[in-house]
């Protein structure tokens, strides 16, 4: 009779102070989604502090999804809004060698939580579109690359608030093939929509001016990658826009 087939993983479960490598030592989970888990580290010689995303083996099945994101995020080394990669390293688990990715570790909290935490759990539209601006300041780096994120969502951006300004970092590239320019459009909408979310959504979106609503185009998808090209115009239209 054949062997039963191992579960798939679902969670590394590295407590606190266990060894990576013999050159890391695990601190904290920072969080988890469908393609694996991200840690906080410790360089043991150094003692300076990193994060370390590790990827389910059956999400890559062919161990060449850490060798995509390393590759992507040297590429994009210069984009301020993304975070700087370090170096990869193999550890065996399970009885099963697996790499993962070391990059620099960023404080601040993800922007949904940030959202939770404002008064009626959402921003004013003046709050809304200098968070917008940030972003799409950020993601013009990467557009200028011919690169893109693809699944830009507010579980994706960590967010540090200084005066009136935001200091943003993305997580998780989810698409790996090359960018075409519905891709950056794609981004753009994901944009909008985040901003859409964080001033109320739906239930606020008929009580704000011509401003937001000339933004936004009630949503619509197509209205907006027409209006708006890449990030970069996006950018250009929120510095020039008109007040009534």
């Amino acid at each position: 009779m054949a062997s039963a087939k191992a579960a798939p993983i679902d969670t590394f479960g590295f407590a606190t102070g266990y060894r990576l490598a013999n050159k890391y030592e695990v601190l904290s989970l920072l969080g988890g989604g469908w393609e694996g888990e991200v840690y906080k580290i410790r360089e043991i010689a150094t003692g300076i502090e990193r994060a370390a995303k590790f990827f389910f083996p059956h999400r890559d099945p062919k161990r060449n999804v850490c060798s995509w994101y390393a590759k992507k995020l040297h590429k994009l080394r210069y984009c301020p809004i993304v975070i700087q990669y370090h170096t990869q390293e193999t550890i065996t688990f399970r009885k099963e060698a697996m790499n993962f990715l070391v990059s620099e570790y960023v404080e601040g909290e993800l922007l949904s939580d940030f959202l939770k935490r404002q008064p009626g759990k959402r921003l004013s539209s003046f709050q809304g579109l200098h968070l917008l601006y940030y972003l799409s300041a950020g993601i013009e780096s990467i557009h200028h690359l011919r690169e893109y994120h693809g699944d830009l969502h507010s579980e994706n951006i960590i967010i540090r608030r200084f005066g009136l300004g935001f200091d943003i970092k993305l997580l998780d590239m989810f698409h790996w093939s090359g960018a075409k320019q519905e891709n950056i459009q794609d981004d753009v909408f994901d944009l909008i929509k985040i901003f859409y979310d964080a001033i109320g959504g739906k239930r606020f979106y008929a009580k704000h001016g011509p401003e937001v609503k000339n933004l936004c185009c009630g949503l619509k998808k197509s209205f907006i990658q027409n209006k708006f090209r890449n990030a970069g115009h996006l950018r250009e239209y929120l510095e020039t826009m008109h007040w009534d």
